[in-house]
């Protein structure tokens, strides 16, 4: 095969046992690679409503078509897991090399079984699987333990990724890193510490093909062109962090566990600021020719050291959702994530969520360990991490995610809680842009910005943002659509301002590397199938309507002041984008998959 290895391989931690699966041509066809293949393989090697911390959850790892070839333009890998975070389908993307040396060594996924008895991490040297002892590493963060495994194994180039801490103590928003990048969201660095596995070193040597390198080198040198030109200039010369200031302008930068919309400090926490005050470097993913990763030190002070690679959603999430404007105590805090593994959206608002509750009363001082959990406190901020990654006091809650944390609390704090389906919401107040409000509730991992990029119209005036109409509910489709193909291509979103015809040239594209025949509408399809994929995971696991909720807070409270002031969205105007999706996907009125869709889609699967 060109651009696949055609085999999967399975993993089982408890009996030792190793075997490969080789996928036939039509499954690649129908789902791709990257997210589209994870979601298949979870379907069918996972019985319903098994608990996710327990054995009979399997982690589904899985690379892309592009991966490994001129074309990669991002070398990332996907896994897919129920999460222990929403009880629904679990799915996280990282740039790293590991997806790289996955594929050399002649797989196109692996699929863990099982859990191990002892602190374990695998090793596969090609067609060879080894289960080594991870005693020695076990308790250590993820930059130490990659260290230690490279050298063990002698081999300074082995792709790694391992847990951290917080994977270990089964912090539900644990997360899985490697090469500095994480797979952030869902949770799944707590199935993975659930199973002993601390990591997985891969290393191949194999070749990867494409079925015409010639046309293939013309086509993505184009593409690469564009990747440094006006499209990503943003992010290439501020990084993500370039967004504060818009959306503050916006009146949607969240603030203060979503009290507000805009933050008084925005200036001191820019992308600019950064860019002046602590960016040491600006380094790409592998394979990416975007390279926004800024990375940046504190250089003086009390956090003087601190170094992160920074990226907007943890700077929302640690910087004005929790009232803090100092520049350096965000990067401690988030370097900190990085070092116990925890994803730092959820933490960030998690903590927000418990500021907030100790400021009206709602938690004593005595419940959260002596500290003074204010709004801007950064020292408390700190203090309130180390407690997390370990479950110690008031730790052992919050490390459950926002919205069991205010369920066990009570006490009016759900009204607080920031999340949709269990998985706490990224930067941008949605009360103030309704076709992302939609994308975020019907999102099949939770509320979500990279799951549909259904903001963009509302950030870019191709609507009304603050209204809510029919038509809404076809543009999150499409765009959730757009972002399940480059999802299982393992693109790089970024990239996407670089196509001047998104699905005919990714088609091409993907023909040129694997040689299947693949028209523009039939890669929209095969995104549609995905999506559908996952939604039926959801239905499986329980899903029902209410679940495409949004929060309290967004619902009834306005926005109360600036450009945003009064905005909300309304049940009425809720029910109405949800009727328009589900139509828009053609699925029954209270958003099931009717037979008939499955079957023009050609969906076997799970049903």
């Amino acid at each position: 095969m060109f651009g696949y290895q055609g085999k999967i391989l399975h993993v089982h931690l408890d009996t030792g046992e190793t075997r490969v699966e080789a996928l036939p041509e039509e499954i690649y066809r129908k789902y791709i690679g990257g997210v589209g293949l994870a979601t298949y393989l979870i379907h069918i090697n996972t019985k319903p409503k098994i608990d996710p911390l327990g054995p009979e959850n399997v982690l589904a790892f899985a690379s892309g078509p592009l991966v490994g070839t001129f074309a990669s333009m991002g070398d990332k890998y996907v896994v897919v897991a129920k999460s222990p975070l929403t009880g629904f389908i679990g799915d996280s993307i990282s740039s790293s090399s590991w997806s790289r040396e996955l594929k050399r060594a002649g797989h196109d996924g692996l699929v863990i079984h099982g859990r191990a008895e002892n602190p374990t991490y695998l090793f596969i040297d090609d067609g060879n699987v080894y289960f080594k002892e991870a005693g020695n590493i076990w308790g250590e963060d993820v930059w130490t333990a990659e260290e230690k495994i490279r050298g063990e194994l002698e081999d300074k180039n082995v792709g790694v990724i391992s847990i951290g801490p917080a994977g270990e103590k089964l912090v539900l928003f644990a997360n899985i890193m490697s090469d500095g990048r994480h797979a952030g969201r869902s949770g799944l660095g707590a199935v993975m510490g659930s199973k002993n596995l601390k990591a997985i070193a891969v290393r191949g040597t194999g070749s990867i093909r494409v079925a015409n390198l010639r046309e293939l080198s013309k086509l993505c040198l184009g593409i690469y062109e564009k990747a440094q030109g006006p499209n990503t200039e943003k992010y290439r010369v501020e990084g993500t962090p370039t967004n504060v200031l818009s959306l503050n302008a916006h009146g949607c930068l969240p603030t203060r566990n979503w009290q507000q919309s805009t933050f008084e400090s925005a200036e001191e926490i820019s992308g600019a600021h950064f860019l002046k005050n602590h960016t040491v470097s600006v380094t790409a993913c592998s394979s990416c020719p975007v390279a926004c990763a800024h990375n940046c030190v504190v250089k003086g002070g009390p956090y003087a050291g601190a170094a992160v690679s920074l990226d907007y959603e943890g700077l929302y999430a640690m910087g004005p959702d929790c009232g803090v404007g100092d520049s350096s105590a965000i990067i401690k805090a988030l370097e900190l994530c990085d070092f116990y593994g925890m994803d730092s959206i959820s933490a960030g608002v998690t903590c927000a969520w418990a500021m907030e509750c100790y400021e009206k009363g709602l938690l004593t001082k005595e419940e959260t360990d002596g500290l003074e959990l204010t709004f801007g406190n950064h020292e408390a901020l700190i203090q309130l991490i180390h407690k997390i990654a370990a479950r110690e006091g008031i730790g052992d809650m919050l490390a459950s995610g926002v919205k069991r944390a205010s369920e066990r609390l009570g006490r009016g704090s759900e009204h607080l809680a920031i999340h949709i389906k269990g998985l706490e919401l990224p930067g941008y107040d949605i009360r103030s842009l309704k076709t992302a409000a939609l994308g975020w509730a019907v999102a099949a991992r939770g509320g979500c910005h990279n799951r549909s990029g259904a903001y963009e119209p509302d950030l870019k005036g191709k609507v009304d943002r603050f209204k809510a109409e029919k038509g809404r509910g076809r543009l999150v489709m499409e765009s959730e659509g757009r972002a399940a193909v480059l999802d299982s291509l393992t693109m790089c979103k970024f990239l996407r301002a670089c196509l001047t015809d998104f699905y005919p040239e990714l088609a091409k594209l993907y023909e040129l590397v694997t040689g299947f025949g693949m028209s523009g509408d039939d890669l929209r399809r095969a995104g549609e199938r995905i999506i559908n994929l996952k939604k039926l995971y959801n239905i499986r696991e329980g899903w029902t309507q209410k679940d495409d909720h949004l929060p309290p807070r967004v619902m009834e409270d306005p926005v109360p002041d600036g450009v945003a002031k009064g905005s909300l969205v309304t049940r009425q105007e809720l029910d109405l984008l949800l009727d328009d999706y589900y139509e828009a996907q053609g699925w029954t009125r209270d958003g099931t998959i009717p037979k008939e869709k499955l079957n023009e889609l050609g969906i076997s699967v799970g049903e």
